[in-house]
């Protein structure tokens, strides 16, 4: 009992006054930009997409914003602390998915689309069928992305106040949830997009100083920290617990290697995270806020950087949380894994440098969540209720006003399940994000842009198989009921042995829309699939309007 006293006791984040002054200094800045932003949004297209009108390199650092997310930031430095090498595989998986993306989809998408990922999806075929298919797999992936941004903020906010109690955790997790709707509803995508922006670089300033915080810290480069973390981990009750030598940290295996279920859920997760980029709507979005498909090119090449730097930095910080500041310290600490980065920044610089960095952290939060109910707003808007309910007779106000209404229900249903969820690792949760992005989205893609004779019933069946594989197979996995780490820790109902469902529900959505274009009738619109393969190679007619 004192023990654990004790170590709830060491995790204290500092000063709580200090903390939240930083964080409302940062709140006013950043509201204070949403609200100029805001005043330039006039018409849809500023509010889905910001007009068009920012660079290749802004929005490389606006994507770089909207990926690296509470998981890539919490989650990953938590899961390199606790795990190891087999942590770092998120950082591999999470960036080697953007050469997909790069390859495959960036510049075809940009230019056949104008708003939304539906656009592309619908260009040659069943406008309506397609539209709504689309705009419930964009508010399933946004929901699951969501889910895993608001668990991190509570987290992250429950460890700089040294809140342990579930009731105050879950108002932490309502505060962050309503902030982000503030920020959509008066800024659109211009606001986000400037947020995402200084972001980025507040971000990836913050990780090189913690890195190099490390090495001194340390007194040593990389063979030292090693060490020390390889040490910090024999002397862990928490290791000894688990029965395993300190040394498998340095190992492959850790986390996936014991069984042949944990070898294949592995394999899972890698084909979730690596084709996941090319299905998230939020990401593909960010195509269409610049002017031309080369802009959206240079954008992902910008990115590619930022991110990849990132990602190989993760390494050093969860090994220096390991080596710095210990398993133990770690998972009594509210939020659990997800507290190493900002416990790390505590050790590292003090209650001023633990406050920045996290507040740092908070508007990576604050970014993406609002990057993501933009996106599934102007899909509900754009696709459902302008395409389908209104027959394309809809005003641009009513469809702002849709999105906005939109935004609201999302973030009141990402409030309740992220409290429901704040046990998981973050960057665990955003791999099922991943895993139904790739499921859902990605075949229909892929197959629009690359197949002339894939039809409609191809689209509708592999979306919706997609969807529905991913969600009954994630709800009857061990992240949902029968583990001590699941959303329903007291019940089991799980039958599906694999926590990552994209080893079936990928390859099954692939299926479903082979299978759907072969029984199913042809569009018979063969020029609109000849005119969108001129559209996706060269960009020719990009502005002109569809005509089905």
């Amino acid at each position: 009992m004192n023990s654990v006293i004790l170590a709830q006791e060491e995790t204290a984040a500092g000063n709580p006054i200090l903390n939240i002054a930083v964080f409302g200094a940062f709140l006013v800045i950043t509201m204070w930009m949403v609200l100029r932003a805001g005043k330039t949004t006039k018409e849809a297209s500023d509010f889905y997409t910001g007009g068009g009108s920012f660079s290749g390199r802004q929005n490389g650092l606006a994507i770089s914003g909207d990926y690296l997310s509470a998981a890539s930031f919490l989650g990953i430095v938590g899961a390199v602390a606790l795990q190891g090498y087999d942590g770092f595989l998120y950082s591999v998986g999470f960036f080697v998915a953007w050469l997909v993306a790069l390859m495959l989809v960036a510049e075809p998408l940009r230019n056949v689309g104008r708003f939304t990922m539906a656009d592309v999806l619908s260009f040659r075929l069943k406008q309506k069928p397609v539209r709504v298919a689309a705009a419930i797999a964009t508010l399933f992936v946004s929901l699951f992305y969501l889910i895993a941004q608001m668990a991190g903020a509570g987290s992250l906010v429950s460890v700089l106040l040294n809140i342990h109690d579930f009731v105050w955790q879950a108002v932490v997790v309502g505060v962050v949830g309503i902030i982000m709707i503030i920020y959509v509803l008066i800024g659109g995508m211009k606001g986000t997009t400037y947020v995402q922006m200084i972001k980025a670089v507040l971000l990836c300033t913050g990780i090189v100083v913690m890195c190099v915080l490390v090495f001194f810290a340390v007194k040593g480069g990389f063979g030292t920290l090693f060490q020390s973390a390889i040490d910090m981990h024999a002397n862990s009750d928490y290791i000894k617990e688990e029965g395993y030598a300190a040394e498998a940290i340095m190992e492959p295996g850790l986390k996936y290697g014991a069984t042949t279920t944990t070898k294949i859920d592995f394999i899972s997760l890698g084909i979730s995270l690596v084709l996941g980029v090319g299905g998230l709507p939020h990401v593909l979005m960010r195509f269409y806020t610049v002017p031309t498909a080369t802009e959206a090119r240079r954008s992902v090449t910008w990115a590619i950087v930022i991110i990849g730097s990132f990602y190989l930095l993760t390494l050093i910080l969860g090994y220096g949380a390991a080596a710095l500041v210990g398993p133990d310290r770690i998972l009594a600490a509210p939020g659990g894994a997800n507290s190493a980065a900002p416990l790390l920044a505590l050790e590292l610089g003090g209650s001023v440098f633990m406050a920045v960095i996290s507040a740092v952290a908070f508007a990576t939060v604050l970014a993406v969540v609002a990057g993501l109910a933009i996106t599934a707003s102007a899909s509900i808007a754009h696709d459902v209720y302008h395409a389908v309910i209104r027959n394309g007779e809809s005003t641009e106000a009513e469809q702002v006003k849709v999105s906005q209404i939109t935004v609201v229900i999302l973030g009141i249903v990402s409030i309740i399940l992220g409290i429901l969820a704040m046990t998981q690792n973050v960057a665990f949760l955003v791999s099922l994000a991943f895993a139904m992005a790739a499921s859902a989205n990605l075949p229909t893609i892929l197959y629009s842009l690359y197949w002339r004779k894939f039809n409609t019933t191809g689209a509708v069946a592999s979306i919706y198989t997609g969807v529905v594989a991913t969600l009954l197979l994630i709800f009857f996995s061990p992240a949902v009921s029968g583990s001590a780490t699941a959303m329903f820790p007291n019940a089991d109902w799980a039958i599906f042995p694999l926590s990552s469902p994209g080893i079936v529900s990928i390859p099954l959505a692939f299926l479903a829309g082979w299978i759907g274009t072969l029984v199913g009738k042809p569009d018979n619109l063969e020029h609109l699939a000849a005119e969108m393969e001129v559209r996706s190679l060269t960009g020719v007619g990009v502005e002109a309007p569809v005509d089905h």
